[in-house]
This record gives C-alpha cells, sequence and structure tokens, in this order.
C-alpha cells in the first residue's frame, strides 16, 4: 500500500460502551507546541492529515498548548460529519489568565496566554468540560479522561489529595455527563499504573489512557493492571508508543534524557530489528495492539510530515520472526501478544 492510498482503520470497541475507534488515533500533546513552536495553520494542517489518511480518532485537552490544541482540532474538523469521528479531550486543570510575564515554571511554552490551576472537583470538572466545548466549536465530547492525577504529576502526598477530591466530587460530575449523553465514555490519563489500580477499587471507568508503560520497551502492567481492566471491562488507549521518543532515536525517556540502561536495551532491541529490516519505531508503533485490551494507539507526531513518517511504519510489513527473536533475548516479554 503507497503512502498516498487511502485507508479504512479497523476500529476497536471501548470497553462496554458503544464507542468505537481507530485503531490508529492522533495525540495532540505535541501539536500544543510545548517545547517547539508549532504554528496554527501547522496544527491544523496535522489533523487534516491525519483525517485524510483515515484516522478517525483525536485526542486532545485543555493543558495541550494551553487551549491551542483544543481550538486547532475543532477548526479542523468542526464540518466533519460529527458521527464519523470521536474525540476525547480531559478534565483536571483549568486555564485561567496569565498575570505573569516569563516562560512557565516547567519551561513549555504557551502559545495562547493562560496559565493552569489543578481542580478535580465536581464543580471544576463541569467548568472544565463547558470550557472544552467552547473552544472545540463542539456540542459533545465522546471519551473524557481526567487528566495528570497521580504520583508523577504530583508526588505523592499531593496526589492522594486530589484522588480524594475526585472520588469524593470530581466522579459525580463524570458520572452526570455520561448519564446526559453529553460525554460518551469516562476515563483517566497518566503516564503511570498506580493510580489506575486504585481507581477500580472504587470507579466504574470505560477506558484509561496510558502513556509511556506499554511499549516496545516496558510491558509491567501485564502483571497487574492489564488483568484489572480485563476483569471490569476498561479498554487501554496506548499513548507514548515511542516512549517520549527513545524508540524513534531521539535520547528522551519519559520525557527527559534516556538513563544508561534505558539507552543499552533500545539498542539490543534495534539490533534486532536491524537483522529483520524492520525500523524499530515501526515495530514500536504495531506492538502495542496486539493486546486485546488496546484500543487504541495514538502516537503525537510534530507536524504533518512527522505523522506522514509514521504512517507510513505503521504499514509496515513486521516478521513474526522479529518478535520471536525478541522474546528468545528477553527483550520482550514471553506473555506479550505480538502482532499476527
Amino acid at each position: 500500500m503507497s503512502a498516498t492510498s487511502p485507508t479504512v482503520w479497523p476500529t476497536r470497541r471501548l470497553g462496554r460502551t458503544a464507542i468505537a475507534v481507530s485503531e490508529l488515533g492522533l495525540g495532540t500533546a505535541t501539536m500544543g507546541g510545548s517545547r517547539i513552536p508549532v504554528s496554527r495553520p501547522e496544527r491544523e494542517a496535522l489533523v487534516r492529515a491525519a483525517w485524510e489518511a483515515g484516522v478517525r480518532y483525536f485526542d486532545t485537552a485543555p493543558f495541550y498548548g494551553v487551549g491551542a490544541a483544543e481550538h486547532s482540532v475543532g477548526d479542523a474538523l468542526r464540518d466533519e460529519d460529527r458521527d464519523t469521528w470521536v474525540l476525547s479531550t480531559k478534565v483536571g486543570r483549568l486555564l485561567r489568565p496569565k498575570r505573569t510575564s516569563g516562560p512557565s515554571p516547567d519551561g513549555r511554552l504557551a502559545p495562547l496566554p493562560f496559565e493552569v490551576v489543578y481542580d478535580y472537583s465536581y464543580d471544576g470538572i463541569r467548568r472544565s468540560v463547558e470550557d472544552s466545548l467552547q473552544r472545540l466549536g463542539l456540542a459533545r465530547i465522546d471519551i473524557l479522561y481526567v487528566h495528570d492525577i497521580g504520583a508523577y504529576q504530583h508526588g505523592a502526598e499531593a496526589a492522594a489529595a486530589h484522588m480524594q477530591v475526585l472520588r469524593e466530587s470530581g466522579y459525580r460530575a463524570l458520572a452526570a455527563l455520561k448519564s446526559a449523553g453529553t460525554v460518551g465514555a469516562i476515563g483517566i490519563g497518566v503516564n503511570e499504573t498506580a493510580v489506575l489500580i486504585e481507581a477500580l477499587g472504587w470507579g466504574e471507568w470505560d477506558a484509561f489512557l496510558l502513556a509511556g508503560r506499554y511499549t516496545l520497551l516496558e510491558q509491567d502492567p501485564l502483571d497487574d493492571l492489564f488483568p484489572l481492566c480485563a476483569a471490569r471491562g476498561t479498554s487501554i488507549v496506548v499513548g507514548g508508543p515511542l516512549n517520549s521518543g527513545i524508540l524513534a532515536g531521539r535520547d528522551s525517556w519519559n520525557y527527559a534524557p534516556a538513563p544508561a540502561e534505558v539507552i543499552a536495551r533500545v539498542r539490543r532491541i534495534a539490533a534486532v530489528c536491524d537483522r529483520h529490516g524492520v525500523a524499530l519505531p515501526a515495530a514500536a508503533l504495531r506492538f502495542p495492539l496486539a493486546h486485546p485490551l488496546v484500543a487504541a494507539v495514538i502516537p503525537g507526531p510534530r507536524s504533518a510530515a512527522e505523522f506522514g513518517a509514521n504512517l507510513d511504519l505503521v504499514r509496515a510489513k513486521i516478521p513474526a520472526d522479529l518478535w520471536a527473536e525478541l522474546k528468545h533475548e528477553g527483550l520482550l516479554r514471553q506473555d506479550a501478544p505480538t502482532p499476527g
């Protein structure tokens, strides 16, 4: 199949809902221009490139570009038949007018003049959804994820406090929004598993967006999270399938410089891929979809050109012997499902 051929991506049902997402989705974290400036035309061109390639699942968040990504997704897709594509966005951060000058404390760029305030309460979640609908220019959100609520983002003490607020207050807002049809599914979007395991103990969740933890490099969720999700009917959407760049030839892992042991393991995986004539990121993008719990994989390219490169990688043929050798070399868990 050529890079310009039209594609109809298979869809997978999300949890026990009626929502079906395309196996390949578009993540828009980098489109927000958090590290490298991305202009509005570039953002919209990226969304349109994904649409023209048959992608029908688009994930965004208020945090991405402090509103810029939501604006761009809505502007690029608003005229398309709303029943033919799936949108997810997130709650947990409210955007407030920025009253100080200078860069953001975490070094992120801010295309729009806002700063974030964490709020996982009932009122905060309702307000966040209203604000997102305004930025998107849409009347509904298909999937609503609670964003970055764990210790990875907040530290253990603050995370526990945020989780209490979500459990005792915010979750009621999620349930009410779903009951009213304002959102079709609810979940949590994080970079860690412990908070998801905890949330399964007290809530009903349709899907978890798990970034960077179930990849060609890491499969620890097979031990605990995935069996629990299977029992509860909770789907997994895999974000960060390239582990924030280390599986695409960059030196970043978990959004920071990769430690030596991670670099060494990736080099061994890449060597196996090379022996089979497969690009490392091609194997990384395809691997998560072999697991029956995974509904979609949503890489976050920086541009339409990078999306096109990802598209060629996803379409690449990968011999079964590659997966077998990775397992033989101890580089892939024996119990990890692999593509057929």
